[in-house]
């Protein structure tokens, strides 16, 4: 892509090569950043309507309300309501968020679960130009046969990947899965790897006429088992969230942070470590906090101290910008946050009736995404 404007060109012709050259080590012809040039999605965590099957609690929100700093701007709302979906994708794109990736979630009975707020989503009359995506949340240790496999497959590109909102890479639909590992394991327990097991879903896409799929394998810190090589049948690689670095230790040899400063420093070391691996995709994690209190303190009560302010949250991001920028064919300069809404984990950009839309007035400022 020739990033010297056409009109500059033509000039440029006329004063010689000599001039040319001259300028553009001087940095005089390359153009200020575009605001399109990054592609930044976040997660959107759907737990938030009572009584679901599949739901943290069957009240979600009490479990919030003795954290009233939480209380989104929205109040205590009824998740899955259309008019709520589009006030939030609203913000999402005035905000520079280019896509939602919603957590997605299949069940033993080979039924959706929690998939109200993306139903809403579809149901949408205005979506703001705000692309989606699903991230399979691949949590437990339950094995999937390969009939179910081929079902949930099928299921995704005749629901999902068709639809022009769907989140596109090379020209093909994404999905995010939560555990590369996981999916792994369960190849393993079929006789399969990875790879041919990927490899189904990806002919079942070609199929249905969309061009194959990408897919994003989510893995935790550092050396984890995985197969980062183009070989393993993952497009790409990312994170859901990190907790610590992949190769350093904190004092007394944690790894586990306990203060945003801390996770900052994992996410850091995190990103070099993977750029430094993975041969496809590396789609660039970025995290607002962890402080998971509202569903219980974590092992580490001190973990839960790694909470970003504004400041802190917009560093973070520019550090994931440089990144991003210093490796723009493997990154495809497209990142993901953590999260929209995951309000009991303490991660969340949403505004809130105390912090405002502190959090997404930074993530503007840092890609300079002019909607």
């Amino acid at each position: 892509m020739n990033l010297i404007p056409l009109h500059i060109r033509s000039v440029l012709r006329r004063l010689g090569p000599a001039v040319v050259i001259a300028a553009l080590g001087m940095g005089w012809l390359l153009p200020s950043h575009a605001a399109d040039d990054f592609k930044i999605g976040v997660y959107y965590f759907p737990g938030w309507k009572d009584n679901q099957l599949g739901g943290p609690y069957p009240h979600p929100w009490e479990k919030i309300k003795p954290f009233p700093e939480r209380e989104p701007t929205l109040g205590w709302y009824a998740e899955g309501d259309i008019p709520v979906m589009e006030k939030q994708l609203g913000w999402m794109n005035q905000y520079g968020i280019d896509y939602v990736v919603f957590d997605w979630y299949w069940g033993s009975d080979n039924k959706t679960h929690l998939d109200h707020a993306l139903n809403a989503y579809l149901r949408a009359k205005d979506r703001h130009d705000v692309q989606f995506a699903i991230m399979w949340t691949s949590h437990s240790d339950y094995m999937f046969s390969l009939e179910q496999f081929k079902t949930i497959f099928q299921f995704w590109a005749d629901r999902y990947g068709f639809r022009k909102e769907y989140l596109r890479v090379d020209g093909k639909p994404v999905v995010f899965i939560f555990s590369a590992g996981l999916l792994n394991k369960n190849a393993a327990k079929l006789g399969m790897t990875t790879a041919q097991l990927l490899a189904i879903g990806d002919q079942i896409f070609k199929d249905a006429g969309l061009g194959g799929v990408s897919f994003i394998g989510g893995v935790s810190n550092g050396p984890n088992g995985v197969d980062y090589s183009r070989q393993s049948g993952w497009t790409g690689f990312s994170s859901y969230n990190l907790h610590g670095p992949a190769l350093k230790r904190f004092a007394g040899g944690r790894q586990q942070t306990r203060s945003y400063a801390e996770l900052a420093q994992g996410y850091d070391d995190q990103w070099q470590y993977m750029l430094s691996h993975v041969e496809g995709i590396y789609v660039v994690p970025m995290l607002s906090g962890w402080d998971h209190r509202p569903w219980g303190a974590s092992p580490d009560p001190m973990h839960d101290m790694s909470i970003a302010d504004p400041v802190q949250f917009q560093k973070h991001l520019e550090a994931a910008r440089a990144v991003m920028l210093s490796e723009p064919e493997k990154t495809k300069k497209m990142g993901v946050i953590c999260c929209w809404n995951e309000f009991g984990e303490g991660s969340f950009i949403e505004p809130t009736k105390k912090f405002g839309f502190s959090y997404l007035e930074k993530v503007k400022q840092v890609f300079g995404t002019q909607k």
